[in-house]
């Protein structure tokens, strides 16, 4: 079936325009809002030729349909709501979005949200140079002689480069997302980033460029964009184009240099010493408690709040020993998929497990978890056995990676120990697939 043909199949079944308030996407879901909603048009959806699973949560029914082909049966599914008299509100569907999340969302998840909506844009970047940096890396200690090769010398800058810009990036973004004047985040940032910080000296003791990293650049970001939208209140508008601006810069300057940038730089040591420590004195205990718990918390958001400790982490030691213990938590969804796969006798689910699996791999685990595991309850917390004891192999030696934003198998090339990481993969998908196995679960009857 055609993508054409598929969001067809999807607005006829879920009642057509009249029912579809908005439809958008993420990277793997279609996601619509919709008038009414019950248990037999979800079934119905479930069925289709195409859908991996679906996620209903209580303002939000989320279809999914792997990488790529979520965006375009959401394209394909908006051009018909196009051609519909009732003109729903398609495309970002932003209002809506709001709505549910004011009427559903805490104040915690809410702010877990926005800070991790200031890396979301940048993690392509992560990805292109940590993969670059694993790949340079790999080289090296197999033909150490190339070490002098220009080209080696440039793809080694190639791949720090995401993280030699970083503090801007994430400055300019954090502005944005605090509601204030995006590039006056970004020079803030490049304030206490300058290299020439470290000419000066201030009681007795020289400034620190980057001290605090991204914690530092966040929290001066948000006193600038909380001062400038003051400061558009009170100054008269024929001055506000000058004095906005400035004054923004000088006050939040000065406050990232005295008061920010030092407690950036306690906070952000804190977390890098707490996460080395931790993993350093607790090895493996400390990696199966971490992957086992990862997929529920990654389920209640509090995933949100691990971007920013990765990058820390990334800008302090090169690499964030965190993700490759997290990574495992998807692994072990595919050990227990491949266990319901050969179990079950139900054809559909065989189908859904093979769709979903070679995305799954890549480390894309949504269709795996809320098409297969999840749904079948039992499957889901094996899985989460899997990813424990993977966790335990990657904490044992403290495999490191280099980049965010990808896990599975494409993240070994960017990680410090690639056998290692292999065994740890290994070491989920065996283990996810014997607890799926000898726990079991209640094979769904065939619905033709």
């Amino acid at each position: 079936m055609d993508n054409k043909q598929l969001a067809k199949l999807i607005f006829e079944t879920v009642g057509q325009s009249q029912n579809i308030t908005s439809a958008t996407n993420c990277m793997t879901r279609l996601r619509l809002h919709l008038v009414n909603k019950d248990a037999a048009m979800i079934e119905r959806l479930k069925r289709i030729d195409g859908v991996l699973g679906i996620n209903d949560t209580e303002g939000e029914l989320q279809i999914i349909l792997g990488p790529g082909k979520a965006t375009n049966v959401t394209n394909e599914l908006q051009q018909i709501l196009s051609r519909s008299s009732s003109k729903p509100q398609i495309g970002d569907g932003k209002a809506l979005h709001e709505e549910i999340r004011a009427k559903n969302a805490t104040p915690a998840k809410l702010f877990l949200k926005k800070i991790a909506s200031i890396f979301m844009p940048l993690i392509p970047g992560f990805i292109a140079c940590g993969l670059i940096t694993g790949c340079v890396g790999l080289s090296l200690k197999m033909y150490p002689a190339i070490a002098d090769y220009p080209v080696i010398k440039l793809l080694s800058v190639a791949g720090n480069t995401v993280f030699w810009g970083m503090n801007l990036f994430v400055g300019f973004n954090a502005a944005k997302v605090f509601g204030g004047t995006p590039i006056l985040g970004g020079i803030l940032a490049a304030l206490i980033s300058h290299p020439e910080l470290a000419n000066i000296t201030l009681s007795e003791s020289a400034l620190v460029p980057g001290r605090g990293g991204v914690i530092s650049v966040i929290l001066v970001a948000a006193l600038g964009a909380w001062i400038e939208k003051r400061l558009h209140k009170v100054i008269p508008e024929m001055f506000d184009l000058f004095l906005t601006p400035l004054v923004t810069f000088l006050i939040s300057g000065a406050a990232a240099i005295f008061i920010l940038q030092p407690v950036g730089g306690f906070i952000s040591e804190t977390i890098g010493n707490l996460a080395t420590n931790a993993i350093q004195s607790g090895g493996a205990a400390v990696g199966l408690i971490l992957a086992g718990f990862w997929l529920p918390l990654v389920m209640f958001g509090v995933h949100q709040a691990m971007t920013p400790i990765h990058v820390d982490l990334i800008a302090q030691y090169g690499v964030t020993i965190l993700l490759p213990i997290l990574a495992m938590a998807g692994a072990g969804q595919v050990g227990a998929s491949i266990a319901v796969y050969f179990k079950t006798k139900n054809q559909f689910l065989k189908k859904t497990i093979a769709s979903a699996l070679p995305v799954g791999i890549m480390g894309v685990g949504e269709p795996l978890i809320y098409g297969v595991t999840f749904p079948l309850g039992k499957p889901f917390i094996a899985a989460c056995i899997g990813g424990a004891a993977g966790g335990a192999v990657e904490a044992s030696f403290m495999v490191g990676a280099a980049t965010l934003g990808i896990s599975g198998l494409p993240l070994a090339a960017a990680t410090n120990n690639i056998p290692v990481y292999f065994i740890g993969l290994v070491t989920a998908y065996v283990v996810g697939f014997i607890a799926t196995w000898i726990i079991g679960f209640d094979d769904p009857e065939n619905n033709d």
